[in-house]
């Protein structure tokens, strides 16, 4: 995309108005476009004399460099008395026409080494075409302008002009690239290479001679191919035509050679006029390609820096990455093992507190149950009340516990057998619950159902020795 800059020189390079301010104004006018404002400049100051038109007195003309389908020319009136300044205007402005007329240095141009960039400078002067309307824009609404030919009909014109040549004159010949004189300079400049330019003129009784005996000769067939990147184009074609205009041909045959500069120009390095012989023309383009040869190899060394540059820097990126990634997998396998040992301490403290809880409620329910045996066994001691003393209504109890442990009381023999489980609960000498009172001799048990019964009843008076069995 042509940029503002681009489009201001290019605007300049044609009408030849070296007023800046003046030509962002036209082209400000046309909302920058640049087809429009070419166009209704041309027309406004290219109109048809007449005799009582006082402006047709007086007028230069300016070549269209990559102008249009047809030669226009760019009349500009005469600053004499009875005109104004603002002759040529479009509504709402007044413009202001200077004259600068763009000419063609031509013949041989020897080249400055060095001088890359924005322009190359070549002995003798300097040339820098403007080359930005060739192939390019749009008409209003998008509409493909009349006036500029497009991508695929410059690609055709350079493949028909292929096709003819080599239907012609053989198909020895400079490897003529099918494609437009922009996509041919481009490809000049990526392989760091002049571009060789014939312009084809199929009516000049010269043409066929040259073409046959010159330009498709073996020696200079093979020097082109080897040091050139060649385009070709008919004068009858649109972008051949607008060729010959820029490049400002006057004679036939033509061959240029050009270079590539910036902003879409080009430098004119040497033109070749009318018919040369094959040891002629090897001999100026030889010279021009020495006289290139330090500026191309200044330009591909750069290149070749640049690639180098741009690879270190990929490879220093990639390393960085790959560090940047290592880091930050190391970052989170510290992240992770650091929260799995805050995760296992959380566990592991959460685990300690509830241990420490489960403690905590086992022994308080180990103290209230201690707690409430005591009661229990105080109960149970105060149930029975005092122990009698001996006599005939007492009866001696010995009761005999797993331990080998024995403990003896006297009661009453109107005393119930339950009366004797509460003695044994009172000692507080046994843990279990569940156990129960029996005899060996013979063997009776004192389960619930005997509790009611007196110690007379239960045959257990006036003297008895139980064992305390555990009951599983």
């Amino acid at each position: 995309m042509v940029d503002v800059n681009d489009k201001l020189a290019y605007f300049q390079a044609i009408t030849g108005l070296e007023d800046s301010d003046l030509c962002v104004e036209i082209l400000t006018a046309h909302g920058w476009d640049l087809e429009l404002a070419i166009s209704s400049f041309t027309t406004t100051s290219n109109h048809t004399p007449s005799p009582e038109d006082p402006s047709a007195a007086g007028t230069s003309t300016v070549s269209d460099v990559g102008g249009g389908d047809g030669l226009r020319s760019i009349r500009q009136p005469s600053h004499h008395s009875g005109q104004s300044s603002n002759a040529v205007a479009a509504p709402g402005l007044a413009w202001r026409i200077i004259t600068l007329p763009i000419s063609v240095i031509s013949g041989s141009l020897g080249l400055i080494s060095g001088a890359v960039g924005l322009g190359l400078w070549a002995a003798g002067g300097v040339l820098s075409y403007s080359l930005g309307m060739i192939g390019v824009g749009a008409g209003r609404d998008g509409e493909a302008s009349a006036r500029l030919v497009s991508v695929s009909e410059v690609g055709n014109e350079a493949a028909q002009f292929v096709a003819r040549f080599e239907q012609d004159f053989g198909t020895r010949r400079p490897n003529f690239v099918s494609e437009g004189f922009m996509d041919a300079l481009q490809r000049s400049r990526n392989s760091f290479k002049l571009l060789f330019v014939y312009l084809h003129s199929p009516d000049h009784l010269d043409t066929p001679s040259f073409c046959e005996r010159t330009l498709c000769s073996e020696m200079l067939v093979d020097y082109i191919n080897e040091n050139f990147v060649s385009w070709g184009g008919s004068i009858r074609a649109s972008e051949g035509f607008k060729m010959s205009n820029s490049l400002k041909a006057s004679r036939y045959p033509f061959c240029a050679v050009v270079m590539a500069a910036t902003n879409q120009r080009i430098v004119l390095l040497q033109q070749v006029e009318g018919p040369k012989s094959p040891e002629e023309m090897l001999s100026i383009l030889n010279r021009v390609v020495e006289e290139s040869a330090s500026v191309l190899g200044t330009a591909r060394h750069e290149a070749e820096e640049r690639r180098m540059n741009i690879r270190l820097r990929e490879e220093q990126d990639a390393a960085y990455r790959a560090a940047l990634e290592a880091d930050q997998a190391r970052e989170n396998q510290r992240r992770e093992e650091q929260e799995r040992l805050e995760r296992e301490a959380a566990e592991a403290e959460q685990k300690r507190q509830e241990e420490e809880e489960a403690r905590e409620r086992a022994a308080q329910e180990a103290a209230e149950k201690e707690a409430a045996l005591a009661r229990m066994r105080q109960e149970k001691a105060l149930s029975l009340g005092a122990e009698p003393e001996k006599g005939p209504d007492v009866t001696q109890v010995v009761v005999r516990f797993p331990t080998g442990q024995r403990k003896e009381r006297r009661f009453h023999s109107t005393a119930v057998i339950q009366n004797l489980y509460d003695f044994v609960d009172s000692l507080g000498c046994l843990d279990a619950e569940n156990y129960s009172l029996v005899s060996n001799f013979p063997r009776v048990v004192y389960g619930p159902e005997k509790l009611s019964l007196s110690l007379k009843e239960a045959g257990l008076h006036p003297q008895a020795s139980l064992f305390l069995e555990l009951n599983a």
